[in-house]
């Protein structure tokens, strides 16, 4: 018998819950599983104590990109109420200067209106090289881009630019944890992945063929294996 355990799942940057469309299917069996939305504030501890008070007490928690900054997060609120954590193409580390003045930019182009040429820009950086042109996968990102909306955009964008450096974090991570990468990730490169793994005890490290950025709609049927695999041992 499956041992029920509640599973917390979190969207990236201009995701919606499309993005794990395929994984809710996957991880039913093992709990009910909820998809968090993080469209409404800007500070990243606001963001993570607005989902830890709709949480179940204790609860598996996986986030992707954005979600893995979340996720760090509630971790550092609550570390004790989380007992799995999955972190999916994501990062530890603060953004650098560069980065943040990037934010500033697409803040500013989203408070012009111009969200949909935002999205063209990121495409490349989003899907893996051989899927540039993959028109179901631009579709999915465009229809949960819309879903998130301009405002909601430029709220992430401000929570992430400020976020705090979790790689002092990481050791004191005891919850048994995945680290989740596309080997064509060039967002959050597998590198990065890789630091999170060595730094948090007894992590495992699992990186994707032929992926990129958004793995959970890339390569789902590889990330529900491991994700299966993580909820249910």
């Amino acid at each position: 018998m499956v041992t029920s355990t509640p599973i917390v799942l979190v969207p990236g940057v201009l995701c919606s819950a499309r993005l794990f469309s395929a994984q809710v299917m996957a991880l039913w069996p093992y709990g009910q599983v909820a998809v968090a939305d993080h469209r409404r504030e800007a500070d990243m501890a606001t963001i993570a104590a607005g989902i830890l008070a709709q949480a179940p007490p204790r609860f598996a928690l996986a986030g992707l990109s954005m979600g893995g900054y979340i996720a760090l997060a509630m971790m550092r609120l609550a570390p004790e109420r989380v007992v799995k954590l999955a972190l999916l193409d994501t990062n530890a580390r603060s953004d650098t200067a560069e980065q943040m003045a990037g934010r500033e930019q697409m803040i500013a182009k989203a408070q012009a209106g111009q969200l949909d040429e935002i999205v063209t820009s990121l495409l490349p950086r989003f899907l893996h090289k051989n899927r540039q042109n993959d028109e179901t996968l631009i579709r999915v990102v465009r229809d949960m881009a819309a879903e998130t909306g301009a405002e909601a955009f430029v709220h992430q964008q401000k929570a992430v630019k400020t976020r705090p450096d979790s790689r002092p974090l990481l050791k004191s991570i005891a919850c048994p944890t995945l680290v989740l990468v596309g080997d064509g990730d060039t967002l959050t490169p597998p590198d990065l992945s890789q630091e999170m793994a060595t730094a948090i005890p007894g992590a495992q490290l699992v990186v994707v063929p032929d992926c990129g950025h958004l793995s959970t709609i890339e390569k789902p049927d590889a990330v529900n294996a491991a994700l299966v695999t993580w909820v249910a041992t």
